[in-house]
């Protein structure tokens, strides 16, 4: 996505300048061209032969060098996006002013260029009603802030102030400046969530699905250009504005929602925890606690995936998810097979930090080529990235 974009990275003088390192190699490996600017201070920090090594640009620092003018009027005009990461207090207050004593802050001023700022500093510092009203100025002016993050700190404190992670703020550059709608004219059914299943009036069979995958995958799809249904069980995570949803609670009203829909769309994301079984009978009264031991008869409810692989036609995408905790490859290829899915997205019940009810996942990817591909944990947000993007791949490639 960054292939070929023009990224002016500007330094300053603070102790987080050790993750420009980081920012600067990861945009190259992202296929970004890189120029660095550093004020003068930041020297004190990072060298600049590393930025220019990596960055594989010489690094600009003083407006003038012995004969020399750097022209900050080119610079400006010749990025796509200049980001200034780590911006410190002091480079915030001068920008905020107008001030001009630096290479950095002459580009800044003459760029017609997006500007995208990640400040870094103590606490204290960032919650001060000067540094407050210092940002209010930037993003008035139509610079774009990236949210500090709270953590540990230069100071030992813990608590606001953390430049964003490089990581982060790729993902911001690449999702507000060069997000590319690969999925306009797409329409895709995405379920989520857990299904309760009734025993009477007050009483349900159900499981601890949170449905955070689910409607992550949805948003980025919806993000993507894509015309988005989800299919929700009983959930409260939040759902964004431009997906369509519909709340159903049992497994039968999830099975009917998405049969209704499949045949009309390209995608079909079956990430709900639908329950395997529902009782057989269900009581229309609340029942009393009188005999020592309750039985209910359970029966299997009807397989969504499977239903859906039976009707999937050229040109469909459909994806399923096993959550597994032995032999999982295995059972994973078994559900690929068995329901004709073009792709299983594999949980580890094994995995700390993955599954129901945390923010982040670990996933193994299978498709239907025998291409198996390993991801790392991450939130569920860039998990919903990585498998939209292999969707993407299955549509187009």
């Amino acid at each position: 996505m960054l292939n070929g974009k023009k990224i002016l990275v500007g330094v300053t003088g603070s102790i987080a300048a050790y993750k420009s390192i980081l920012l600067v190699r990861q945009l190259i490996k992202e296929g970004a061209e890189v120029k660095v600017i550093m004020t003068p201070s930041t020297k004190d920090f990072v060298a600049p032969l590393t930025l220019g090594t990596l960055s594989k640009n010489p690094v600009s620092i003083d407006l003038f060098d012995e004969d020399t003018w750097a022209n900050h009027v080119m610079l400006g005009r010749w990025a796509d996006v200049m980001l200034i990461a780590p911006l410190s207090c002091n480079t915030l207050a001068k920008m905020a002013h107008g001030l001009c004593d630096n290479l950095l802050l002459a580009t800044y001023l003459s760029a017609t260029c997006p500007v995208v700022v990640a400040p870094a500093m103590d606490e204290d510092m960032w919650h001060h009603a000067a540094t407050q009203s210092n940002l209010k100025k930037l993003t008035e002016r139509g610079n774009v802030v990236i949210p500090v993050e709270k953590g540990e700190l230069a100071s030992g404190l813990e608590g606001d102030g953390r430049m964003a992670e490089p990581e982060h703020i790729i993902e911001h550059l690449k999702n507000n400046f060069f997000f590319q709608k690969d999925l306009t004219g797409k329409s895709a059914l995405v379920t989520a969530g857990p299904t309760y299943e009734s025993i009477d009036p007050v009483r349900f069979v159900g499981n601890h699905a949170s449905g955070k995958m689910g409607v992550a995958i949805a948003t980025e799809l919806a993000r993507r250009g894509a015309r988005v249904d989800l299919v929700i069980g009983p959930s409260d995570v939040e759902v964004e504005d431009g997906v369509k949803v519909e709340r159903v609670q049992s497994a039968a009203e999830m099975y009917d929602a998405c049969v209704k829909r499949f045949s009309s769309v390209d995608i079909a994301v079956m990430a709900a925890a639908v329950a395997d079984y529902t009782p057989a009978q269900v009581s229309q009264e609340k029942i009393k606690k009188s005999a020592d031991t309750l039985t209910l008869e359970l029966v299997k409810t009807k397989d969504i995936l499977k239903t859906l692989g039976q009707q999937k036609s050229n040109g469909q995408v459909l994806v399923g998810f096993a959550l597994e905790k032995q032999n999982e490859k295995q059972y994973a290829l078994d559900k690929l097979r068995n329901k004709n899915a073009d792709m299983i997205v594999l949980n580890s019940l094994n995995d700390s930090g993955a599954g129901f009810g945390f923010d982040t996942n670990k996933i193994t990817i299978f498709e239907r080529d025998g291409k198996q591909l390993d991801y790392e944990q991450k939130p569920k947000q860039q998990v919903a990235k990585d498998i939209v993007d292999r969707i993407v791949n299955m549509l187009y490639v």
